[in-house]
């Protein structure tokens, strides 16, 4: 493989783990916090299609962005509301999440827009346009270090490098301040901080809100910077790799960078490489768009280990009286 088609295959892997990213991390606070979450793929669905919407109809893509992080925080409000104020299944609330925002997104898209569920394509204003770094047109030339910086590093969206950040920003919120400590805390014993005076039920809300708005710029970042619009089910499958990236990071978020990284450059292969030729026979592109699922079956299951979650995960507190 040639050195440039690595640089571009490389910087597929960063733009397709984006939304794996942003949406693993969100899954990080709201487990860390003892709320089991796999609705993450339902919150990126309707946040995807708000985004493309309000950004269609208005020609600005930063409304689009604040309209699909409110989708994504009305969906968060009632996965807390069903799974810590009522406290109910936590599972069977994510599953439902999924299945709303499935139908959701196509009938409003289809009484919006009349175009078979899909939004208006984006262009100009109403999408992310790639960020060119300093000094990378004077820099392309340089041998090795030029494509680097010039193609890899440089020409993203603005989304790319705040999820980029998140990576650092959530390690240091979660374990470097008194906040993080008390979320990681309420995921392994809530009752201890509830008797040190702390609301529990705040902090699984403040969790779950926190997980709302990365998904939010998850989605928003699918159909207004990856894509240019929505169409239907257009996550396919993200919000759920996000999950298992998540379980095979163990619930850090450096590894979750990694995880996602990985599974970015699963799909970046798939897509570039379709129809292989192997002299016997040739593989499907059917194959290669399944391999990035298959192969995370596989390293879950085989490259693990023990994945121990948060202890209070999925079980909602019972305050003691």
């Amino acid at each position: 493989m040639e050195f440039l088609t690595i640089i571009q295959v490389l910087d597929s892997t960063v733009r397709l783990a984006t939304p794996l990213l942003l949406a693993c991390l969100a899954g990080l606070f709201s487990e860390r916090a003892g709320i089991f979450d796999i609705g993450l793929e339902g919150k990126m669905l309707i946040a995807a299609f708000f985004s493309a919407a309000v950004a269609a109809v208005t020609g600005s893509v930063w409304l689009g962005l604040l309209a699909g992080i409110a989708a994504s925080l009305v969906l968060s409000g009632l996965h807390g509301l069903a799974s810590i104020t009522f406290r109910g299944n936590q599972l069977i609330s994510g599953v439902a999440i999924n299945f709303l925002a499935a139908g959701l997104t196509v009938l409003i898209a289809q009484d919006w827009f009349a175009q078979g569920g899909r939004t208006p394509s984006l262009a100009g204003a109403a999408r992310f346009a790639p960020i060119e770094l300093p000094f990378a047109s004077a820099l392309a030339g340089v041998p090795v270090i030029g494509p680097i910086y010039s193609e890899l590093l440089s020409g993203h969206s603005i989304l790319v490098y705040i999820a980029l950040l998140a990576v650092p920003g959530t390690w240091w919120l979660l374990y470097r301040t008194r906040f993080g400590l008390r979320l990681r805390a309420v995921g392994e014993n809530p009752a201890a901080v509830d008797t040190a005076g702390v609301s529990v039920v705040g902090l699984r809300f403040a969790a779950v809100a926190i997980c709302g708005v990365l998904c939010g710029i998850a989605g928003a970042y699918l159909a207004t910077a990856l894509q240019a619009g929505f169409v239907k089910d257009m996550t396919a499958g993200r919000g759920f790799i996000a999950l298992a990236a998540l379980i095979f990071a163990k619930w850090r978020p450096w590894h979750a960078l990694w995880a996602c990284l990985l599974f970015g450059f699963l799909q970046a292969i798939a897509l570039r490489y379709q129809n292989i030729d192997l002299g016997v026979f040739v593989v499907p592109v059917q194959v290669m768009d399944a391999l990035p699922y298959i192969l995370t079956v596989v390293i879950l299951a085989g490259f693990v280990g023990k994945a121990i979650p948060p202890r209070a995960g999925g079980e909602p507190y019972v305050k003691e009286r």
